[in-house]
């Protein structure tokens, strides 16, 4: 007990040792891309959702063929910086409307260029007129955007920063799900997917931020759509884009003619697997289809097991169809998106086997919808052991994916004759892989097998991690009908983004030579062709699996950042497993830690030596042990730590570990205002002269040229109290110099403030 008070007590310490730190260098976050993804051959542009996104300079996506640039950012802006916004709009729309506005921003950097078209400070003498008035209506326009645009109390502040980028797509660009992410100075954010699609694509308008709800009033917080924003017409097969707001229903109306195989698939939940202040935690999308005459056609709240809905029905008849869709509890906010593809296109539900042994040639079988003249992709025969991916291609479209499974292990196949009881049981020789289906509802296969006694008997089910519907349970039972051990689902930390482990696993050492059973059957008794599953029987084949988080991470020149690795101890490993970066790139180290075999977490402590990358760098982190006296090695999956509705935390897989090394900002005092009077050029404007000379006849009643900052004090006067602390002066010189590099404010007005927060000090 003493021990453990003491241990807590260290670690509470450290926890507050290190968090100022921690407050120092926040990681850049994305809580939402819209719309998720583009088609072939095309350019969008895309908003991004996040926190601590300042300086955001670039945007990375995986695999060729697609490239992004930033084109705007909108960071959050709060009262005071509102405040200053519209006094610089008050002098604006007080000055001549015929005169250009400088609005130059502060000192460029590579680590946050600004992302503002420059306004030419001298524009040709020859044409002055439309250039000048240009340049200052798109000022106005810009601050009237920012200002209108303003919401004091988000509904999600971590969603509220938003940028913006174009992401282009080649024509051959692989079709399927990236990963995006943005680069700032701290580091890059964490990645969210992004889909290339090969259909025509349907883009809502993207939602402004959500105010937060107040209790009793929150009709005044629900989105004010326009009337020809509420049902759209489009021309299928295509892919639609959506937002949905709280209280709101999205409508597609489109033709359709009589017998077509209509699928209606939507992307929700796997776009943002968690959302951490839902319940549930992730949108819940709910589609329903109507014909020309108002009557429901179909409905989806899911698929199988899987929180997205799909419609898979014939149209009834030619003539028109409406698809609705909104949130199953009619929640909303920007971070619910959707996108949805619609039409007459391949859809596979299921295939089987669910996998073949490594090296091994395998038969497939698909099932789905619009399969005739279908090809499905083939996994390659000398694939290491892991899961694959597979897609049927029909014209050109490709399908959905569909997991399947390699391994090391013998194989054989479920008998088709009935095997539900012990005396009809399925002889197998251990060690083996069975691929089976639960065929129907209340089926239950049984496997008999002979073992030793105080051998060590393993049985693990795999099915809803290779999206099965089967919920299995299993049980070993002895000769005698004896049962030695049950399991209905164990939890695999590798399948994070899972929300119900529904396979099942047990190891037990059985007391005696003889015949043992083992029984695998449905939870909710259902059954059906979908209802396949792998099967192991084994010996422990003892090894393990590594996760580390973040999935990215920032340092500056010559620091650490910590890396957590999660082990996944299988088959009753227990053995140390010595955690290193794998050939890590120039400037990157880290000191080897080890995991004991009492351990399942470790942090892993990455140091920079170098210079500042600029763009992110790949790591990758490795964990090495002995089994079964050869040393093996593992590669960690990068991973986010994902929380869902308050509570539950799921580690989620990313494709890549990404690092960023930059330097600390330069601590930048803003421009001291030289207080002359300037004298106008040939092409200085009418509003420069205008609001420079108002600013210099201000500045002068308040601080005369040739004064000090300070007044004098009279003799024996008692010096009165500074207005301002200089934290307060300090904060306003920064809004001030953050807005002037967003190219929100004229120089003239900047110069104006800064002398007054001067004269404050």
């Amino acid at each position: 007990m003493t021990a453990t008070w003491h241990t807590s007590l260290l670690w509470l310490v450290a926890c507050l040792i290190l968090a100022p730190a921690l407050r120092a260098q926040p990681r850049p976050y994305i809580g939402f891309v819209y719309p998720p993804g583009g088609q072939q051959g095309t350019s969008v542009q895309i908003r991004l959702g996040g926190q601590n996104l300042d300086g955001v300079h670039a945007a990375t996506l995986t695999g060729p063929g697609v490239t992004a640039r930033v084109v705007e950012f909108h960071r959050r802006l709060n009262n005071q910086e509102i405040q200053l916004l519209r006094d610089q709009l008050k002098e604006l729309k007080r000055a001549p409307q015929t005169a250009a506005v400088r609005a130059e921003s502060g000192p460029s950097t590579s680590a946050a260029p600004s992302m503002m078209a420059p306004i030419d400070p001298d524009p040709d003498p020859d044409a002055p007129g439309r250039a000048q008035e240009g340049a200052a209506s798109d000022l106005i326009a810009r601050i009237e955007k920012r200002t209108r645009e303003f919401v004091q109390t988000p509904a999600c502040a971590a969603i509220a920063t938003v940028t913006t980028i174009e992401v282009a797509i080649a024509p051959d660009a692989e079709p399927g799900e990236r990963e995006i992410r943005l680069v700032t100075p701290r580091g890059a954010s964490n990645p969210l997917p992004f889909h290339v699609g090969q259909l025509p694509e349907y883009i809502r308008t993207p939602m402004p931020t959500t105010p937060r709800q107040v209790l009793g009033k929150e009709a005044q917080a629900l989105r004010k759509r326009p009337a020809g924003e509420v049902e759209e017409r489009i021309v299928v097969p295509c892919i639609v884009n959506g937002q949905i707001a709280a209280g709101e229903i999205n409508r597609y109306r489109f033709e359709a003619r009589q017998g077509q195989r209509l699928v209606i698939s939507t992307l929700g939940r796997q776009l943002i697997p968690f959302i951490a202040d839902a319940v549930p935690g992730w949108f819940q999308p709910v589609i329903v289809l109507y014909d020309a005459t108002g009557k429901e056609v179909a409905y989806a709240d899911d698929d199988r097991f899987n929180p997205d809905p799909t419609i898979l029905c014939e149209a009834p008849k030619d003539g028109e169809y409406v698809l609705a869709v909104h949130d199953g509890i009619y929640r909303g906010r920007e971070d619910f998106v959707y996108r949805i593809t619609i039409g007459e296109v391949p859809f596979l539900t299921s295939v089987f086997p669910l996998g073949a042994r490594a090296g091994e040639p395998a038969e497939i079988r698909m099932a789905g919808w619009n399969l005739d003249d279908t090809r499905l992709s083939r996994p390659a025969t000398d694939a290491a052991p892991g899961i694959e991916w597979l897609t049927a291609t029909r014209g050109g479209l490709r399908s959905n994916r569909m997991p399947f499974a390699r391994d090391t292990l013998p194989e054989t196949f479920e008998q088709p004759s009935d095997n539900d009881t012990p005396d009809q049981a399925q002889k197998v020789t251990l060690p083996i892989i069975v691929n089976g289906r639960i065929e129907r509802p209340g089926d239950l296969d049984v496997f008999a097998f002979v073992a030793d006694s105080n051998e060590t008997i393993v049985a693990e089910v795999q099915a809803r991690r290779l999206d099965s519907p089967l919920d299995s349970m299993i049980k070993l039972t002895d000769a005698d009908g004896t049962v030695l051990a049950f399991n209905d689902d164990f939890e695999d930390l590798t399948f994070g983004a899972k929300t119900h482990h529904a396979d099942s696993r047990l190891m037990v050492t059985v007391p005696s030579d003889g015949r043992y059973f083992l029984h695998l059957g449905d939870t909710a008794r259902q059954g059906g062709d979908d209802y396949g599953y792998r099967l192991r029987l084994s010996q422990p084949q003892p090894d393990f699996a590594l996760r580390v988080v973040p999935s990215s991470i920032g340092l500056r020149s010559k620091s650490t950042a910590a890396l957590t690795v999660h082990a996944r101890r299988t088959d009753g490993f227990g053995g140390p497993i010595r955690l290193a970066l794998d050939n890590p790139p120039d400037g990157f180290s880290s000191q080897p830690v080890t995991l004991s075999s009492t351990q399942t977490v470790a942090r892993l402590t990455v140091r920079s030596s170098g210079g500042p990358t600029g763009m992110p760098v790949d790591l990758s982190v490795v964990g090495k042990a002995k089994i079964g006296g050869r040393e093996v090695t593992r590669r960690a999956v990068p991973a986010e730590d994902m929380m869902q509705a308050f509570l539950w935390r799921h580690l989620v897989p990313a494709s890549d570990l990404k690092a960023v090394v930059s330097v600390p900002a330069a601590a930048t005092r803003p421009d001291r205002l030289v207080q002359t009077r300037p004298q106008p050029s040939k092409t200085t404007n009418a509003l420069d002269v205008a609001m420079t000379n108002a600013a210099t006849n201000a500045l002068a009643a308040i601080n005369p040229v040739g004064a000090t900052n300070a007044p004098v004090a009279a003799a024996g006067a008692t010096p009165a109290a500074p207005k301002f602390t200089r934290q307060q002066i300090a904060g306003r010189l920064r809004q001030l110099r953050m807005l002037r590099e967003e190219r929100l404010l004229t120089d003239q007005f900047y110069q104006a403030k800064v002398a007054e927060c001067e004269v404050a000090q």
